[in-house]
């Protein structure tokens, strides 16, 4: 699906472009509307329903509240119907099959799972959609009458199936009123390219290590493999959704919207609270907004405190995924964000910063083993693995010869998760100006002809963030 997708992106975004630049403003939110079915319908032509749904019941549920504006209570009673109705759909679709299993499990019955197709980024577009009515029923944005403009926002093809989660609030004014000019559109352009290189280059290049790897039996492995593996998936989550996150930026840039930042060199924090101001922060801020301030924030007892963290954590876990492995990982981040709290952000303190930032790491490569191992077999044998317990030993002449072949790969992967490339490329704009204006359009079609390449000869080309 992920590799006919960019193939129809290539052919059917120059169309779409090519008419929403020709088209009157009154106009391009129908395009764009028509275009976001057309393209999720591509890639799922049977559950399309679910997102047309899911926007039909958040417009209606802010028409309804606009309509009884002073009586809280109505109020209060369309607002749960928007989320009764999105979180049913995204737990039936999602988590039946959990519940059944586990169910199941628990008291020896033999209930029927339901085994229901996941809908490609139903949680994206469900909590989006769902930011809208709340945010509404808060007050803090005006109605949405217009079903073409609300359902443009839902159904924004750039960012619909893997994110980043854009609020209502954040393009409001752009759905009624854009400027797009050709620095808009090149700026767009260049985002677009930068992401596209770091998706198919660089998340493809190194995952497929991953696969290899993950694919062998973990007791017949060395230590160095499993160290191999592991830091080839941390580098291929990073770049997978990162570049998606840029390539749906870049493209919302191209149709005059300005989506928010996801991704801010999430490798090189100095702590796990900060890795989470910088990975996934549509997601992070998502969250905050709507489940951690509601339930009192850090403004309450200590105890609820610590309790809100809990909370928030387990869901987010449960947010990526129906399995307990999802749920582990988003308690291991809160309980690490809780000891954080307690004692260890003072004692990082005082740390260098290489210390602070390789001990942040260094959690979070643990993190991805409980993120990426479904099965709690693999997960225990796994870390084994990792800690020398269990395996053929430290090093293996498969583990030499993947390092060896691969070691200019983990370098640029590497070197791209820091600031460093940034810094140089502004320095470089600043001292040699004019002759960067001219380089950069060159580079950018050098690195867009490389990544065409790459997509072409590409027989492993996953989105992992579409699974969620």
């Amino acid at each position: 699906m992920v590799f006919s997708s960019l193939t129809f992106l290539f052919v059917f975004l120059p169309i779409v472009l090519g008419l929403y630049y020709a088209l009157p403003m009154r106009y391009k939110n129908a395009l764009l509307f028509v275009s976001g079915i057309v393209f999720y319908a591509w890639g799922e032509p049977i559950y399309v329903w679910v997102m047309v749904v899911s926007t039909l019941i958040d417009y209606t549920a802010g028409r309804l509240m606009y309509r009884f504006d002073d009586n809280q209570k109505m109020r209060t009673v369309f607002l749960l119907m928007s989320l009764i109705m999105n979180l049913g759909l995204l737990g039936v679709f999602k988590y039946s099959s959990f519940v059944v299993e586990n169910i199941n499990w628990l008291f020896s019955l033999n209930i029927p799972n339901p085994n229901l197709p996941l809908p490609i980024g139903i949680s994206f577009f469900t909590f989006q959609s769902m930011s809208y009515t709340i945010d509404l029923y808060r007050r803090k944005i005006k109605v949405q009458k217009d079903i073409v403009a609300f359902t443009t926002y839902v159904t924004l093809f750039p960012q619909l199936v893997a994110g980043p989660i854009v609020r209502y609030s954040e393009v409001a004014d752009e759905l009624e009123n854009r400027v797009i000019g050709m620095n808009t559109i090149a700026n767009g352009i260049g985002l677009f390219i930068k992401g596209l290189g770091k998706k198919v280059i660089l998340a493809n290049s190194i995952g497929a290590v991953w696969t290899s790897i993950k694919a062998m039996e973990y007791g017949e492995i060395s230590t160095l493999t499993a160290w191999i593996g592991i830091l080839a998936f941390t580098f291929q989550i990073y770049y997978d959704f990162s570049g998606y996150s840029d390539m749906a930026k870049g493209l919302g840039r191209m149709f005059g919207f300005h989506f928010p930042d996801n991704f801010r060199h999430p490798y090189t924090s100095r702590s796990v609270s900060d890795f989470w101001r910088r990975w996934h922060i549509t997601m992070s801020e998502w969250f905050k907004s709507y489940v951690y301030f509601p339930l009192g924030g850090s403004r309450c007892s200590t105890f609820k405190k610590y309790r809100n963290i809990f909370i928030v954590w387990m869901l987010t876990g449960l947010w990526h995924g129906a399995s307990w492995n999802f749920v582990l990982w988003g308690l291991y981040f809160g309980v690490l964000l809780i000891i954080e709290r307690l004692f260890m952000q003072k004692v990082l303190d005082k740390l260098p910063k290489f210390l602070q930032t390789a001990y942040t790491f260094i959690l979070v490569v643990f993190g991805w083993v409980l993120f990426e191992m479904t099965d709690m077999a693999s997960l225990g044998s796994f870390f084994g693995v990792l800690f020398g317990a269990k395996g053929t030993g430290f090093a293996d002449h498969y583990a030499i010869f993947t390092l060896l072949n691969n070691l200019v790969l983990f370098i640029l992967c590497a070197i791209g998760s820091t600031t460093l490339v940034d810094k140089l490329t502004v320095k470089m704009s600043r001292k040699f100006h004019q002759a960067t204006a001219i380089a950069l359009p060159i580079l950018q079609t050098v690195l867009l002809l490389i990544s065409i390449a790459f997509l072409v000869n590409a027989t492993y080309n996953p989105f992992l963030y579409f699974n969620f």
